[in-house]
């Protein structure tokens, strides 16, 4: 862990077990932060913020541009700790450089940071300012660390915060390395810590300690909702929340049928299924419907599952066993109320690692849980609709809204069905996880609240003070 500079052991000597999900075998031993390890990382970041908030932007800019330097070096190591702490293949794993990306682009964009003035209040000037809040905390993710890392501290450090990073208990090790790479990049002490461990205690206390002023979250929304009701009981910090997603696809009978099952096969079997915008419902039109079908089992069933390890692997297993389980549960409850016409079964015995098949169900009821609830795998819902009304209406029957697609060639009916999906995102003619680099992102409903993104996650963490000045008249 990256403490006030020092990368340390957990203050108690305790560690966690991280296993590879292919194989099964203990890939390392990763330090468990105690509540004193997180305590201290907030003080030092606390510590910290006065100096690195007066620094110059452009000064602070230099740190994020050394440190994308440095993820792109070490981008292949970074692949190989993710391929076996959670089991992305190295051979989709572009992340290392995405995170480059941010930090670079953060690095410039200190100029941006503008406050406003006015002389529209008689006898006065007025003016805004915007501040950074102070100690931000970021709890990422499991199945992008790498990403999510660089996508919440380059906004929040260039805005003059000091952060205090949690990484998931399930895929640290990526995280642990870029904890190295501060170090060698030459950040200040204090101005960025990484810790590791489960939510318990160390995400807990980050959620409730009183000296971090916004705190920004990926993940489930139970654990979102956690968060925020330890951050309501204590100093009301601000909560930034991207959550779960049941994201669906329309696929109108005058779309371009091939493009629309390689896209929408693409997003599901992404990660194993393991992305919180994958489109794991898709409605076809019935005229349709069966040449969909066809077209999408035919990619989904090519799928090279495989060692993680391995260039000619495009489709990893499960994080891990909870998340093999998981997946798995929701796969029986489909059979016994859907049909299935693809996969269905895990392959743990077979390869003594957490596989399971890319599986498709059709018929599926509207109101089964595997229909309303984020299974978060390689399973996907191919259900019909005959009217656009009628795949609007399915289409918004969850609590999720974070990203939506659909596919027809009529301009008019995508615009009418984009604006009436309820959805932070959607997509016209593609699908996720295809994303507009200076789009905010983020989901309506229990998807989330907040928006981020390139031009919009700076704003997360500064804060807009007004400011008056009377003018004495002569």
């Amino acid at each position: 862990m990256l403490i006030n500079g020092q990368l340390v052991e957990a203050s108690d000597g305790k560690t966690f077990p991280i296993y590879n999900p292919a194989t099964q075998e203990i890939s390392a031993h990763v330090p468990e932060a105690t509540e004193d390890d997180t305590n201290a990382a907030v003080a030092a970041a606390k510590a910290a913020f006065p100096s690195w908030s007066a620094m110059g932007g452009a000064k602070r800019g230099v740190y994020l541009k050394k440190l994308a330097a440095l993820l792109r070096d070490n981008k292949e190591e970074l692949a190989r700790l993710d391929a076996i702490a959670m089991g992305m293949p190295v051979s989709t794993h572009h992340y290392a450089q995405t995170a480059a990306t941010h930090f670079d682009y953060y690095s410039e964009a200190w100029a941006t940071i503008q406050g406003q003035a006015s002389v529209n209040t008689p006898g006065l000037v007025t003016m805004t300012l915007r501040q950074p809040y102070g100690v931000v905390a970021l709890i990422i993710p499991w199945n992008v660390p790498c990403h999510f890392l660089a996508t919440k501290a380059a906004p929040a450090l260039i805005t003059g915060n000091t952060v205090v990073l949690k990484s998931s208990e399930k895929a640290p090790l990526a995280v642990a390395r870029i904890a190295e790479l501060v170090v060698e990049a030459g950040f200040p002490p204090g101005v960025f810590n990484i810790i590791s461990g489960h939510g318990i205690p160390s995400g807990r206390i980050l959620s409730r300690h009183m000296d971090v002023r916004a705190l920004s979250f990926t993940g489930s929304s139970r654990t979102g909702k956690l968060i925020q009701e330890e951050a309501a009981r204590t100093n009301l910090k601000k909560v930034i929340l991207e959550l779960g997603g049941k994201s669906p696809a329309i696929v109108f009978e005058d779309a371009n049928l091939e493009k629309a099952a390689a896209q929408t096969q693409f997003s599901i079997q992404t990660n194993s299924g393991q992305v919180c915008m994958a489109n794991s419902r898709i409605y076809v039109q019935k005229s349709i419907a069966p040449r969909f079908i066809e077209a999408f089992k035919t990619k989904f069933a090519s799928a090279r599952a495989g060692n993680p390890l391995d260039r000619d692997t495009n489709h990893g297993p499960q994080a891990d066993e909870v998340q093999y389980r998981n997946v798995l549960g929701y796969i029986e409850e489909g059979k016994e109320c859907g049909k299935l016409v693809l996969g269905g079964n895990g392959k743990l015995e077979s390869t003594n690692g957490f596989f399971v098949e890319p599986t498709v169900f059709l018929d599926v009821p509207e109101t089964s849980r595997i229909a309303k609830e984020e299974v978060f795998g390689p399973v996907v819902i191919i259900n019909t609709f005959e009217t656009e009304a009628e795949a609007i209406a399915k289409a918004n029957d969850t609590e999720f809204g974070l990203y939506a697609s659909v596919f027809t060639k009529d301009v008019n009916r995508a615009m009418r069905v984009a604006k009436a999906l309820e959805s932070g995102y959607v997509g016209i003619n593609c699908t996720s996880p295809r994303t507009g680099f200076d789009l905010p992102f983020g989901g309506y409903k229990s998807s989330g609240q907040g928006r981020e993104g390139i031009l919009y996650s700076m704003s997360n963490f500064l804060e807009t003070k007004s400011i008056i000045m009377q003018i004495d008249e002569e």
